[in-house]
């Protein structure tokens, strides 16, 4: 890189380190503010926020990997979840916001009763604050490698420092992003990360966009760039280009498919909230904000940023044909395509993109593992700053842990599927517990077991198995476990349960015997919810669709899908938008 390209990179990191300097004091006050911001988040830092979270520098390598392999029908493995987060949003953000809890493991606690609730608390702050945070965090740190090694020749560096006998100059360019990540995550808390999102956000758009637009027109144009597609790969090209997949040329198997839109949407921890994404629900000024800020997500998250990552997986059909590892493809086309100042602003830009996602991890697990273990289980009636202590040491060590499992992992694809198919039966019994009274910590319990069983068993005993039966089979005997389970154990504790409708209530008709005693009003309209849902899916789904036709030349077909979701996107204000305004937040 030019001296230029490493100033712009440099300036960004003193800023992601100032940021952690100026918001120390504020983060170091309770555990509310260091995991929260104090519950002041409004929506568009809410929702920008996430969406800068799921940014991260695997993503636009692992899009360039599955266009490249599936064509830009593999992007399912992502567009199936606009389904979960679209639930996540009409039916559970305001409940989560009213629970008033820290975490969302917190949750189990004050849903479910008895020793079975702290065991899966405490389960679960380990499986999901740890296990799970680390798998994440190894397939994000492993893509930072892969673009380090192509961009930047970080083996010089490290000769001419001396150092090259101690560390591999990719891993000593990964120790530098960081410790500098820790350093304002340890200091700044959730202020630190929200407020570093937002730059980071629009700087990795920024690089996304400025490299899709050099590297489209390198190659001529679009109508160009899709002429030399069928030059090079004939009669797969419709395969290569088609939104769904098809039946013959490169497409993603269809069984894949039926099982991404069929079950994985609903069969995954996102659909009833989870992780990250209920940590700014929970860090929202009220419900409203809430609903809000992931409505916003959504649509930046799926209609807005995938669209220059494709086109950049396109070019490298035609730029880099006999590419063996397809994910190569992004960082290849950066160091092609982008010349001195912009190479700098784009490996700037995927510094953030991993920093915000390294960010997050690292403060989401954190609060787990103190919140939720060392909290209720170790130490209870510490002061505030001891926890915040803990948390500041929680976050160095899930760094060290995450960077070892980055180290044993090859793909990133890979490790995706590892994490889906760990996670792929769990989300009926995350949405069934705000509305059916039934459900206990030992449905909970039975969910992740029989899941863990069962990919274990496919894994070993049916290794070639197409992925999408992995998720067939594994969400459906997991259902079915959990289900059983809970018609066999006694429920929760009518007290409990009690408790918890009088403090969410939720508008169900499987709350029947405790809503009848309950003497308290179901809160919003389920139909509205229902409709609103609907209508986001069209909204998402016509937008996402519509966007890439116009971005690929299709302007007919483009403009037929925008109006469709601008007829969405009404319904949506008329009916989803306004159904929980004007209600109390609690916490």
């Amino acid at each position: 890189m030019a001296p230029v390209d490493w100033l712009i990179v440099a300036l960004y990191l003193l800023f992601a380190l100032g940021v952690g300097l100026f918001f120390r004091r504020r983060a170091g006050q309770n555990i509310a503010q260091y995991f929260l911001s104090g519950r002041n988040l409004p929506w568009w830092v809410l929702g920008t926020s996430i969406v800068a979270t799921m940014f991260a520098a695997d993503t636009p390598l692992a899009v360039t990997g599955l266009v490249g392999n599936d064509g830009i029908s593999g992007l399912w493995f992502v567009w199936n979840f606009a389904a979960a987060h679209l639930m996540a949003t009409f039916f559970f953000a305001r409940l989560w916001r009213r629970a008033g809890v820290i975490t969302d493991v917190e949750l189990v606690e004050l849903r479910y009763s008895g020793r079975p609730a702290q065991v899966l608390r405490g389960f679960r702050s380990v499986w999901e604050g740890v296990v799970l945070n680390c798998i994440i965090m190894g397939w994000v740190i492993l893509a930072m490698v892969k673009i380090l090694d192509v961009l930047l020749q970080l083996d010089l560096v490290t000769a001419r420092l001396g150092i090259d006998h101690l560390i591999d100059g990719r891993w000593f360019g990964i120790l530098v992003c960081l410790v500098v990540a820790v350093v304002y995550t340890v200091l700044s808390g959730f202020w630190g990360v929200v407020v570093t999102d937002l730059v980071q956000f629009l700087l990795a758009m920024a690089g996304a966009i400025a490299l899709a637009v050099i590297a489209v027109g390198d190659i001529g144009g679009i109508g160009e760039l899709k002429l030399r597609l069928a030059e090079q790969y004939g009669e797969q090209t419709r395969g290569l280009l088609s939104f769904v997949p098809v039946m013959d040329g490169v497409s993603l198997p269809l069984v894949s498919f039926v099982a991404l839109i069929g079950v994985n949407w609903w069969a995954t921890r996102d659909a009833g909230g989870t992780s990250y994404m209920v940590q700014r629900m929970l860090a929202a000024k009220d419900e409203h904000h809430s609903f809000l800020g992931v409505l916003w997500f959504c649509f930046l998250h799926y209609v807005l940023r995938p669209w220059p990552w494709i086109l950049v997986g396109l070019v490298s059909l035609v730029a880099f044909p006999g590419l063996e590892d397809k994910e190569l493809g992004y960082p290849m086309a950066i160091v092609t395509y982008l010349p001195a100042g912009l190479l700098g602003l784009m490996v700037a830009s995927m510094i953030a993109a991993f920093m915000s996602t390294i960010d997050t991890l690292l403060n989401w697990g954190a609060s787990l593992v103190v919140n939720d273990l060392y909290k209720p289980f170790l130490r209870r009636d510490a002061p505030d700053r001891h926890y915040v202590v803990v948390a500041r040491l929680g976050v160095v060590v899930l760094m060290v842990i995450g960077g070892i499992t980055a180290y044993s992992m090859q793909s990133i694809r890979g490790a995706w599927e590892l994490f889906f198919g760990m996670t792929v039966g769990i989300g009926g019994v995350y949405v069934m517990r705000w509305w059916w009274w039934r459900v206990n910590a030992w449905s909970e319990i039975a969910a992740w077991i029989s899941t863990a069983v069962v990919y274990i068993g496919l894994h070993f005993f049916m290794p070639d198995i197409v992925f999408g039966w992995h998720l067939i089979w594994t969400a459906g005997v997991s259902t079915a476990c959990w289900v059983l389970v809970t018609l066999l154990t006694r429920p929760t504790d009518e007290t409990k349960l009690m408790a918890f409708y009088r403090r969410i209530r939720p508008n169900s008709p499987w709350w029947g015997p405790i809503a009848a005693r309950s003497e308290v009003t179901p809160a919003g309209s389920g139909w509205a919810d229902v409709v609103g849902w609907l209508a986001g899916l069209v909204f998402i789904y016509a937008g996402l669709f519509g966007v890439g036709k116009l971005v690929l030349g299709w302007w007919a077909s483009g403009i037929a899908y925008l109006t469709v979701a601008t007829a969405a996107g009404y319904v949506i204000v008329r009916w989803g938008v306004g159904a929980g305004r004007g209600l109390p937040a609690n916490g």
